[in-house]
């Protein structure tokens, strides 16, 4: 067939009609993610002080986090297993709805049992970045651009978004605690939590505008197909389980109630906080998308990452409140580098159609080892309050070591096809 070909040019046409429509869907699902990272970034806040402040052991708040961390990974699962077949757009929507009522579990129940019953739906994330089910359906539509670097740059734009919405969510936090009528040290209202209400109504309309581009081509199995890449994505699915596990030990809203235990922050300085790290980690996805042009993506990944967690063991030195901020902000600009490029490295290491499966096997591997996380760090604080940075910090320094002597000489199917 030659390019004048009519089928030829038919195929060309669908091609190039469903690129536009994925770049157009690729900006609504930017904005999906900056309003469900808004409602993280102003829950994390609100629960760093709130479940302090509603009288439960540290036990029951490691009970509370874990039970969020674990519903993530069971989510996750779900969405890895039947999200293609059920319908993308719908199972975003619904994961939304979801999010609606878990706002309004939060805000009116005091029950930690139940609360904890509410973790398990799966729609509440700690984090602003990577939240659970949200992003392995985000990443699979992201990923069907073409080309490393476009691949790259979307996912950077991707996380930014989070990072700076996450952190204008965590500066509101803060400010409703100083518009009340009594500011104090103690917790903003968990009556709050109702404004995920709106916001997730929000995103659940968004997810149902997205064309039919965002659907997958073929249904695939219930577990997806991983074949030539199987054991690569294995290996690293391994190290993101580590990786992983050692971050639950410092979730940010540990991280919160850490500065408020240790050193009676307030809710609006946490607030306050939060929004610095985010922005600094915003500008550090848009770095990354440079760097990793430069110096590749798995130099990228290991050798900002690197640094970061040696600054994680230093938090738990640090001798007063200010002290602490620089050494957080200090790690912000670094720690979330690897986040765009581990993304886009996984997508770009194996073929087309084994991105979603690789999406959801990867990314249920650290969803699964991050509820363990908090329950872990609730033990290691009865012995010392730091000690989960220092556990964190060096669990890390062997995941980076160990992902580059793994892969640092695994050529990307890219680069094969330029030699």
């Amino acid at each position: 067939m030659t390019r004048r070909d009519p089928g030829v040019r038919a195929l060309r046409r669908e091609h190039r009609t469903r690129r536009h429509l994925l770049g157009s869907d690729t900006t609504r699902i930017y904005v999906a993610q900056g309003l469900r990272a808004a409602a993280y970034g102003f829950g994390a806040v609100l629960l760093s002080t709130s479940l302090s402040d509603r009288g439960f052991s540290r036990w029951q708040v490691g009970l509370i986090l874990g039970s969020i961390l674990a519903g993530t990974a069971l989510m996750s699962i779900f969405v890895g297993r039947f999200a293609d077949r059920f319908g993308r757009r719908r199972t975003y929507a619904a994961l939304y709805l979801l999010l609606a009522l878990t706002g309004v579990s939060f805000a009116l129940v005091s029950s930690p049992w139940i609360l904890a019953l509410t973790g398990l739906t799966g729609s509440l994330s700690t984090e602003v970045i990577e939240s659970g089910p949200f992003t392995s359906l985000e990443q699979a539509m992201i990923a069907s651009e073409a080309g490393t670097r476009t691949r790259t740059r979307n996912f950077g734009r991707y996380n930014a978004v989070a990072a700076a919405c996450g952190s204008l969510g965590a500066l509101g936090a803060g400010l409703a605690q100083l518009l009340q009528a009594r500011p104090s040290v103690h917790g903003a209202s968990p009556m709050l939590f109702l404004l995920f209400v709106p916001i997730a109504l929000g995103g659940s309309g968004v997810a149902l505008s997205l064309s039919d581009a965002a659907e997958p081509r073929a249904v695939l199995g219930p577990l997806g197909r991983l074949h030539q890449s199987k054991s690569v994505v294995q290996r690293l699915a391994s190290l993101f389980a580590l990786d992983s596990f050692a971050g639950g030990l410092t979730i940010s809203v540990f991280v919160g109630y850490w500065l408020h235990t240790r050193f009676l922050a307030s809710t609006a300085a946490i607030g306050t906080l939060f929004f610095l790290l985010g922005v600094f980690q915003t500008f550090s996805f848009l770095a990354a998308t440079s760097l990793a042009r430069r110096f590749g993506l798995l130099r990228t990944m290991v050798f900002s990452h690197l640094p970061s967690n040696l600054l994680v063991v230093a938090v738990a030195f640090a001798p007063n409140l200010k002290f602490a901020i620089a050494i957080l902000v200090a790690r912000a600009s670094l720690s979330q580098m690897d986040v765009p490029t581990r993304q886009a490295y996984v997508m770009t290491l194996v073929s087309p159609d084994e991105r979603t499966p690789a999406a959801a096997y990867t990314n249920s591997a650290r969803y699964v080892t991050r509820p363990f996380g908090p329950p872990v760090a609730s033990a290691l604080s009865q012995v010392s309050l730091g000690l989960p940075f220092v556990v964190a910090g060096s669990i890390k320094v062997v995941y980076d070591l160990t992902l580059w002597g793994w892969f640092r000489r695994v050529p990307l199917p890219e680069e094969l096809e330029a030699t």
